[in-house]
C-alpha cells in the first residue's frame, strides 16, 4: 500500500472512531468483493457480543503487531462489513477495553467523556506528539524571591511531576509549587516543616509523587511530606529522615501502592521502601550506591548532577541506576533482584526514565536504548548526538515517545521503534530537570537554569 493511501485510510479510520463520518452520507454497504464471507451464514446475524469480541481482538492484534495507529484503520475495515457490524462501534464497553489496552488508560480525563471520546482524545494526542503539533507556554513562579540578581536567593527547580490536571515543581528550598495545567495558574505553594539543617540544600526536593488526590514530596535529608492536592490542610511530615544513619535521599519515586527512596552515603542502605497506604517502612537494603557515597553527601551543600534515579513500573518493579549499574527489583518480593547490569560504557543518569511499561537510558557514547524492565531486553535503540562529548543529557518518556535534551536541543523519538521524529522548535537553554507526564501523555514540562523564573510547558492535547 502506498503512503498516500495508507494515510487516507488512517484519516478515514480517525473519522470512523470519532463518529465524524457525516461527509459519507447514508451508509452504503461495501461491494461483494470487499464483503467478508462466513461458512456459518450471513455475517449480519452474528451475535453482537461475538462481533464486539472480534473487533477487540482485531484492534489488539493491530496494536501489538504494527502499532497504536494501526487500530483505527483496522476497525474502519471491520465496521465496513455491514451496518449491523458498524453498530458495534457505539459500544462503550468496547471502547473502554480498547482504551485500557491500547493507551493504558483506566479512567476518564473528564467525567462527561464517553469511552469512545476518551479513545479518540488519546489517539489524536498521540498523533499530535508524532507530528509536532502542540502549543507552548510558560508558568511563572517568581513569588517569594526578592532579588533576581542575587544568586543566593535564586530558586533552583529540582523535580517536576505531572498528573491529568496539575503540574508540581519542587525547588531547592524544599517548597513545592502546584500549577493548574489548563489555566496555567499557580495555585498553591506547599512548604515543608523546617528543622535543623545538615547543609544548605538538605531540604531540597529530591522527588515528587503526584495524583489528583494528594501530593507526596521528599527532600535530601530524608523527610517525606504529604498534603492534599486542594491544600485544605498544611503539608504534614509523614516520615522523619535520618541522614546520618541512612545517607542522603538522592531520588524518590512511587505509586499509589509504594514509595521508593534511593539513598547514597551509607553502605548497604541504598533502598528504602514504604507502603504508600500505611506509610510504614517495609524494607531497607541494597549496595547500588555504595560507590557514590561522596557524591551523595555533596548534594547537601551543592546542587550537582544526578547521582542516581529510581522509578516504579506498573507491574510492581523498581528500576534504579547510577552511572555504573542498572538494577531492577521486585517490590512484591522485597530484596529479590529481577535483573542487573553494569553497562560497559556507563549510563548518563539524567537520561534514565520509565513510562511504567518500559524504560529508557543513554550511555556515555550517546547510544539510547528502550528496554523491557523485567529482563533488561532491548526493544529498540537510537543515537543522541552530542552526548559522547560529555554534555549533560536530560531525558524522559511516555507511552509512545522519548524526549531528550542536550544543551537546549530537544529531540523526540518513537519509543516503539527508535525512529527519530523531530526537534522541538523552542530552544530554552540547557535543561536542568525535565519530566514527561506518565498519566495523560499530553505534556512535556521543563526548567532551565538559564531561565530560572519560569517553567516551560508543551501541550500536545487534542485540538
Amino acid at each position: 500500500m502506498s503512503n498516500s493511501s495508507s494515510s487516507e485510510e488512517e484519516e478515514e479510520g480517525d473519522n470512523i472512531i470519532a463518529g465524524n463520518d457525516s461527509n459519507r452520507g447514508e451508509y452504503e454497504p461495501p461491494s461483494p468483493s470487499r464483503r467478508m464471507r462466513s461458512s456459518a451464514g450471513d455475517v449480519r446475524v452474528w451475535p453482537e457480543p461475538f462481533i464486539e469480541a472480534l473487533a477487540f481482538q482485531v484492534a489488539v492484534d493491530a496494536s501489538d503487531s504494527i502499532g497504536r495507529f494501526a487500530v483505527a484503520p483496522a476497525l474502519f475495515n471491520l465496521f465496513l462489513v455491514c451496518s449491523t457490524w458498524r453498530e458495534v462501534s457505539r459500544s462503550e464497553l468496547l471502547w473502554k477495553n480498547l482504551t485500557r489496552h491500547v493507551w493504558n488508560r483506566h479512567h476518564l480525563l473528564q467525567p462527561h467523556h464517553t469511552w469512545r471520546e476518551e479513545y479518540v482524545f488519546r489517539h489524536r494526542t498521540h498523533r499530535n506528539f508524532r507530528t509536532r503539533r502542540h502549543s507552548y507556554s510558560t508558568l511563572h513562579f517568581n513569588d517569594n524571591v526578592e532579588d533576581d540578581d542575587d544568586e543566593e536567593n535564586v530558586l533552583s527547580c529540582r523535580r517536576l511531576a505531572l498528573s491529568d490536571r496539575h503540574l508540581a515543581a519542587g525547588f531547592s528550598d524544599g517548597s513545592v509549587r502546584l500549577f493548574h495545567l489548563q489555566s496555567r495558574i499557580h495555585l498553591y505553594t506547599f512548604l515543608p516543616n523546617h528543622r535543623d539543617l545538615l547543609g544548605r540544600f538538605s531540604c531540597a526536593v529530591s522527588g515528587i509523587i503526584l495524583s489528583e488526590i494528594r501530593l507526596v514530596f521528599a527532600s535530601h535529608d530524608g523527610d517525606i511530606h504529604v498534603a492534599p492536592i486542594d491544600n485544605s490542610v498544611a503539608a504534614r511530615r509523614a516520615r522523619y529522615g535520618d541522614a546520618l544513619n541512612d545517607g542522603v535521599l538522592v531520588d524518590f519515586s512511587g505509586s499509589n501502592r509504594w514509595w521508593v527512596g534511593l539513598y547514597a552515603g551509607v553502605p548497604g542502605r541504598a533502598f528504602h521502601v514504604w507502603d504508600a497506604e500505611s506509610e510504614e517502612l517495609v524494607f531497607v537494603g541494597g549496595t547500588l550506591t555504595d560507590s557514590e557515597s561522596v557524591m551523595g553527601w555533596n548534594l547537601l551543600t551543592e546542587l550537582t548532577n544526578f547521582v542516581g534515579r529510581v522509578r516504579v513500573t506498573n507491574h510492581g518493579l523498581a528500576i534504579a541506576c547510577t552511572s555504573h549499574r542498572v538494577m531492577v527489583f521486585d517490590l512484591g518480593n522485597l530484596g529479590f533482584i529481577v535483573a542487573e547490569e553494569a553497562p560497559r560504557r556507563g549510563v548518563l543518569v539524567g537520561s534514565v526514565d520509565s513510562n511504567g511499561e518500559s524504560m529508557v537510558l543513554v550511555d556515555r557514547r550517546g547510544m539510547g536504548r528502550v528496554r523491557v524492565p523485567g529482563t533488561l531486553e532491548e526493544a529498540c535503540r537510537f543515537v543522541v548526538r552530542g552526548a559522547a562529548a560529555g554534555r549533560m543529557v536530560v531525558g524522559c518518556m511516555n507511552m509512545g515517545f522519548v524526549v531528550m535534551c542536550i544543551e537546549g536541543r530537544w529531540s523526540v523519538w518513537e519509543a516503539e521503534n527508535g525512529g527519530y521524529l523531530y526537534d522541538l522548535r523552542e530552544r530554552i537553554g540547557a535543561a536542568s530537570v525535565m519530566s514527561v507526564m506518565s498519566v495523560d501523555e499530553c505534556h512535556v514540562a521543563a526548567w532551565s537554569s538559564g531561565d530560572w523564573s519560569r517553567i516551560h510547558l508543551w501541550d500536545f492535547g487534542e485540538r
